[in-house]
């Protein structure tokens, strides 16, 4: 059953995603929408980290130092499975959140 609140909440994150366009600092992101500045910052830094990995393991690759540029793969690859898994963990404590009754 769809209540007032839900719509209040979707209309709120549509007007968040709207607002701000950052499409592309999402997938570095820890949270699910970027709000404010400092989740910008916090995005840009995650993907410079990201860029600096991907671009030593093609270099370490390239001088054939295959062993450190499989270490740095599997970093990223541990990178890329951190923000997501903190991503579901800031939206299933959004959800549990919501389902609290309003006189709490």
């Amino acid at each position: 059953m769809i209540t007032r609140s839900k719509l209040v909440e979707q209309l709120r994150d549509y007007q968040i995603r709207s607002q701000h366009k950052y499409s592309a600092l999402t997938i570095f992101s820890p949270k699910p929408h970027i709000t404010s500045r400092s989740d910008v910052a916090v995005a840009t830094l995650w993907a410079l980290l990201f860029t600096v990995l991907l671009l030593s393991s093609c270099m370490t690759f390239y001088l054939r130092y295959s062993r450190l540029s499989f270490i740095n793969v599997f970093l990223l690859l541990l990178l890329l499975i951190r923000l997501r898994a903190s991503r579901q963990a800031f939206a299933r404590k959004k959800e549990r959140r919501l389902l609290l009754p309003l006189s709490m």
